[in-house]
């Protein structure tokens, strides 16, 4: 029997904000899973999920990642299954760094970071 699925959701603060209202993100076709459990490919998941979030701005923001641990890739993904989330610490100006890393948050943090 194989373990959780580890899903890099691309999103906004808005949509995060949605979210949280909602009590959660629902089923999210556009997850990014890793391709393995190394640091590497966990990485190479946030960064492509960090683009995908890039591209969900109309203008200048911050890129948002929300990591969650569920059952299948095509799970629901309920507030309770985040993990941690990813988030630049300040609006980036559109056509910034795309290699930049994001910052990492605690989803005890997740008030504050929308704050």
């Amino acid at each position: 029997m194989s373990g959780p699925v580890r899903l890099y959701v691309p999103t906004t603060l808005e949509a995060l904000r949605d979210a949280v209202v909602a009590g959660g993100l629902g089923v999210v076709p556009d997850a990014v899973v890793a391709e393995g459990d190394g640091e590497e490919q966990e990485y190479a998941a946030l960064m492509t999920a960090a683009d995908a979030s890039a591209a969900l701005l109309d203008g200048p923001g911050r890129r948002v990642v929300a990591v969650a641990e569920v059952a299948s890739d095509d799970a629901p993904v309920a507030l309770a299954d985040l993990v941690a989330l990813h988030a630049d610490a300040a609006d980036r100006p559109t056509g910034a760094d795309p290699d930049e890393d994001l910052g990492w948050y605690a989803v005890q943090e997740l008030a504050d970071l929308l704050a």
